[in-house]
């Protein structure tokens, strides 16, 4: 099985549209999810960034916001993470950028120990986090 990663709005929203605009890498990685051969982990900020950019027509969902959660949900190798206390610590702590969703997707990946799936570049010249794309 693939390793495990935590995943970055973006690249969510482009595996979700078969978006060419993801990396090699991040594509594998959604590939072998929907295989279910590695799991990725959706942080509560993720949903909500969806929601706000769903709600200001940014992104078309193509139906709402809880069902097309539902729908990647039905995947288990798509797994929800709630937003804990500790994720919150971490993103005050490590403050990537001023970005609040940025900074508590980090958290995430930061408190599972696991690779995010972004090409946010200021998340990568960080180098807090491990990177897939």
């Amino acid at each position: 099985m693939a390793e495990s990663a935590v995943t970055d709005t973006h690249p969510l929203v482009y595996h979700a549209a078969a978006s060419r605009v993801l990396g090699q890498r991040a594509a594998q990685h959604f590939a072998a999810a929907d295989r279910q051969e590695a799991i990725i982990y959706v942080p509560a900020a993720v949903v909500w960034e969806c929601a706000l950019l769903a709600r200001g027509f940014r992104i078309n969902l193509r139906r709402t916001v809880r069902e097309f959660f539902s729908d990647l949900f039905a995947n288990p190798a798509y797994q929800p993470l709630d937003l804990s206390p500790d994720q919150i610590y971490v993103a005050d702590e490590v403050r990537i950028n001023r970005d609040p969703f940025d900074g508590l997707i980090c958290a995430a990946a930061l408190t599972l120990s696991l690779p995010l799936i972004t090409r946010d570049g200021e998340i990568r010249e960080s180098g807090r986090v491990q990177v897939i794309w």
